[in-house]
């Protein structure tokens, strides 16, 4: 999900909200052994983080994570 300037920080009923930290917003997934590191867009990110793949091969199989790092 992309970051959306507002007028005011307000929020309506039933909706929540977290800060946008700086960072690199990746999807990370643990199938079948195969680690895969990629941004929102699909860029292989793998490559640029490797002590972050050394850890998700730790996961278990079929784990999906989403997150800023």
């Amino acid at each position: 999900m992309l970051t959306e300037a507002v007028r005011s920080p307000a929020l309506p009923p039933r909706s929540a909200a977290e800060p946008k930290w700086d960072g690199f917003r990746a999807l990370v997934s643990v199938d079948a052994g195969r680690v895969l590191l990629r941004s929102r867009r699909g860029t292989e990110m793998g490559p640029a983080f490797p002590e972050i793949m050394a850890g998700v091969g730790q996961l278990p199989d079929a784990t999906a994570l989403d997150g800023v790092m």
